[in-house]
């Protein structure tokens, strides 16, 4: 059986409990519970973490206390494989993004996704192409033709190696014909941090994570890789919103979608009454005005994805991915 086969047979292995998620759900926490955060503070992963937290403090969806912990080691895979020596506790409740499954597909790593068990896809998170203040350039054309010119090409920062970020920067690098360093952090918050201080030429963080640093104007988005401008919303500085910000395509680049779900897993060998709680207690979370007010704020897609659409979701995700890590050779064997 091919690498795509396996992980696509694989696909339904931990999904079937999600079929529970409309019934009434009798099981409720006992005891603290530790939200586990597969990247380090200041990213989209542990914001969103943190806004989920936030919602069901506010309104007291649960008598039990959260605690956010931080485990961003090994590109996200410490958190799960943390969270698959977890088994059978309901308390560890992960927070990833489609790395869940990218990652044992590039690394040979003491977990595979489905050891875990996933519970929702609840926001897609758009990508943006951002560079410093005064880079001289103001379109994403602007900037491959300087990519072009510099010798050794431009320094990419991204969260985590061999990732999302990665691979939209492979995208960039296919499409633009230019080369393109990928440096890793451990998050997109360092990624910001570094690309303000001069130590990278350009990161595709999202919208949330260099939100504080395009407001303190330390840097700003060429374009969004989606087939259209962002919603309309409040200006973020004196004179820009989101919306503001061009499309890839129509700046001179021509990569026309790449998002990223925000997912939510439980480990394994949990029951359907646990996983049914949590399907339903992320829904109530969205429900919420300040999930609405998190979402408008950081220009993401609210969803929720669970079940056979999560199964097909994953499906899809798992061939585009093999296809890009096959062409760079990153696949390993299993």
């Amino acid at each position: 059986m091919s690498l795509t086969a396996r992980y696509v047979a694989a696909c339904g292995v931990s999904l079937l409990a999600l079929t529970v998620g409309q019934a009434k759900a009798d099981w409720k926490p006992t005891k603290s519970i530790e939200f586990v955060v597969t990247a380090g503070p200041g990213g989209g992963t542990d914001n969103f973490a943190r806004a989920v937290q936030n919602v069901i403090t506010k309104h007291k969806l649960i008598d039990q206390p959260i605690v956010v912990v931080n485990k961003p080691g090994g590109s996200g895979a410490e958190g799960y494989i943390y969270e698959k020596s977890q088994a059978g506790d309901p308390h560890k409740v992960v927070f990833g993004t489609s790395n869940a499954w990218q990652q044992p597909m590039v690394a040979k790593l003491a977990y595979n996704y489905t050891d875990l068990t996933p519970i929702a896809a609840m926001v897609q998170d758009e990508f943006l192409l951002w560079v410093k203040q005064d880079a001289p350039y103001k379109t994403a054309k602007d900037y491959v033709a300087a990519a072009n010119a510099k010798a050794g090409g431009f320094k990419m920062g991204g969260a985590q190696s061999k990732d999302t970020d990665e691979l939209l920067t492979r995208m960039i690098s296919k499409e633009a014909g230019i080369k393109l360093v990928y440096v890793p952090f451990k998050g997109g918050g360092e990624a910001a941090v570094q690309l303000a201080g001069g130590h990278i030429d350009s990161n595709v963080n999202n919208p949330s994570e260099s939100l504080g640093q395009w407001r303190g104007g330390t840097q700003r988005p060429l374009c969004v890789f989606n087939s259209k401008r962002l919603p309309k919303g409040d200006k973020i500085t004196a004179t820009e919103s989101w919306s503001d910000v061009p499309t890839c395509v129509e700046s001179g680049l021509n990569i026309p979608m790449f998002q990223q779900p925000r997912t939510v897993w439980l480990p394994s060998k949990v029951t359907p009454d646990q996983v049914t709680f949590y399907i339903n207690l992320m829904k109530k979370v969205q429900e919420q005005p300040e999930w609405k007010e998190y979402v408008t704020h950081t220009s993401q897609t609210s969803t929720f994805i669970a079940g056979d659409e999560f199964a097909k979701f994953i499906k899809e995700d798992v061939e585009r991915v093999h296809k890009i890590a096959s062409e760079e050779g990153w696949l390993v064997s299993k």
